[in-house]
């Protein structure tokens, strides 16, 4: 039991040094992008637009936080409100040309960086860790994001 308890201690410290350094590396990559505001572009990305309060459920964060993080980016002119064709009471947020070059470019360089820092990982080794990154976020998909 104790390897056990030891072994999730370890993964436990791990993770939080792993996402220390993502917040860290995101900043020197682009000094107006943080890692929140790059998950929030590569979501947008993503889901080709999206209304704020969507981003707010996706997170699990409040509106106003999100309605924060979106100001910031709007005037950083990497993201812009269109009105939703379906239904003109709603702004749906979108990527502006800027804000795809600025994610693409932030999304080169981890990509390197991800590639520098497992080069000397064997097939068989990247295989099973990124088995168990698929694994361990389905088990976390449906708990509170608060928590993770």
């Amino acid at each position: 039991m104790t390897d056990r308890v030891e072994s999730i201690e370890t993964i436990q410290r791990e993770m939080t040094a792993f996402a220390r350094r993502a917040r860290a590396t995101a900043a020197r990559m682009h000094p107006e992008l943080s890692l929140v505001s790059f998950t929030l572009l590569a979501h947008l990305e993503f889901q080709g637009g999206c209304r704020a309060t969507d981003l707010a459920a996706h997170y699990t964060l409040d509106k106003s936080t999100i309605s924060r993080q979106v100001g910031a980016l709007e005037r950083a002119g990497l993201v812009e409100r269109r009105l939703d064709p379906a239904d003109h009471r709603v702004h749906v947020l979108h990527l502006t040309e800027r804000g795809i070059e600025v994610l693409a470019q932030v999304g080169d360089a981890r990509r390197v960086a991800f590639q520098e820092r497992l080069a000397e990982w064997s097939g068989p080794d990247l295989e099973r860790f990124a088995e168990y990154l698929l694994r361990y976020n389905a088990a976390a998909s449906g708990a509170d994001a608060g928590v993770e």
